[in-house]
């Protein structure tokens, strides 16, 4: 399967909506209100008044308070499962890190299917600037998956659980920070991504932000959207293993610099020769290790791993096992999402 690697670029006020989406694959309405309410004694059809009358003042605008949702149907709450509580510890999970957010189980119903409930969601924001959005999923009988979208994705009062296990026990591409994995932020990313390279320095501002975090770059090439990243990423393994993770993430920072390079063969192997080198090491040791088959199996393996997490888009950060999207993400909304993640997992920063 072909690997997208799309850029979303959010705006500020939209931006807490596509983090959203990002987690849950589906998109939350949430549009800014812009109305300005009318001077007072003003009428608003007399708006075309002549130019020669004074303008009125503007008046402060309305004060928001929080929205109020409309009382849930106790008819519409017909599963066995899950409860409310269930799904609202989810929410909680899911949605906890942008405290603005606000939200009501509207709805839990029996489906035809045995043990699949349809979930229906009411959310919005504090502020009452935007509008509600409702976003539906639908639990499964296992109890610990949801389907979203079209995308099956995990479901509890702590979700992201069973994919820490994996990436604690599988993630063992370059990283930097300490060895210990009670913070874990894994990088799905291509050396021949140009989003990848966009995204490199908010993965540099986390690693001086959260000192405390194991960060690991765990190399994803998207051969079919750029025929040299298998070959990059093969380079990359091979520079991590002779040279160490300070060597790879030289090695990594030069590629990205001239990742133009990695346009054609020729050009790529004269673009991973240049960063090994920068990078202190003999290119045509790297270049040997990288035409080994245990080369090309350690790419796969870092596929596989992929593959299991359904992470299919680069760049791709998993924040002890939570997954984002992070092209385009605000740097402000990921620091927040690390920092909840670690809070959640009760981990001293």
């Amino acid at each position: 399967m072909a690997r997208s690697t799309r850029l979303i670029q959010p705006s500020a006020r939209f931006a807490s909506a596509v983090v959203l989406a990002s987690f849950f694959l589906f998109a939350v309405a949430a549009t800014a209100q812009q109305t300005v309410p009318p001077a007072p004694g003003q009428n608003p059809a007399e708006s075309g008044q002549a130019a020669s009358t004074p303008a009125p003042q503007p008046s402060a605008p309305t004060p928001h308070t929080v929205p109020v949702f409309p009382k849930p149907n106790p008819a519409n709450f017909t599963a066995a499962s899950p409860s409310t509580e269930e799904v609202n510890a989810f929410l909680q999970s899911t949605l906890g890190w942008d405290s603005n957010r606000i939200w009501q189980v509207e709805a839990i119903l029996k489906t035809q299917v045995p043990g699949i409930s349809k979930v229906i969601v009411f959310i919005n924001d504090k502020s009452g600037k935007q509008k509600p959005g409702v976003v539906q999923f639908f639990t499964l009988p296992d109890g610990k998956h949801v389907i979203a979208n079209n995308n099956i994705m995990p479901f509890g009062e702590h979700p992201f659980a069973d994919n820490r296990a994996v990436l604690q026990s599988r993630a063992n591409g370059p990283y930097r920070g300490p060895a210990a994995k009670d913070l874990e932020l894994v990088e799905f990313a291509d050396l021949d991504c140009p989003h990848c390279k966009q995204v490199q320095a908010n993965m540099d501002k986390l690693a001086v932000d959260f000192p405390k975090a194991h960060i690991v770059f765990q190399l994803l090439p998207s051969e079919r959207v750029h025929p040299q990243s298998k070959l990059a990423a093969e380079y990359g393994v091979c520079v991590a293993k002779l040279g160490g993770s300070d060597a790879f993430f030289t090695f990594a920072s030069a590629v990205y610099d001239a990742q133009e390079g990695l346009s054609t063969p020729d050009g790529a192997t004269m673009t991973l020769n240049s960063a090994a080198t920068k990078a202190g090491l003999d290119p045509s040791k790297v270049g040997a290790c990288a035409a080994q088959p245990a080369t090309e199996e350690s790419v796969k393996a870092s596929e596989k791993l992929a593959e299991d997490l359904q992470v299919n888009e680069t760049p791709t950060l998993m924040i002890n096992g939570r997954s984002i999207l992070i092209g385009g993400v605000p740097y402000d909304i990921l620091k927040q999402v690390v920092a909840y993640q670690a809070k959640e997992d009760g981990v001293a920063q």
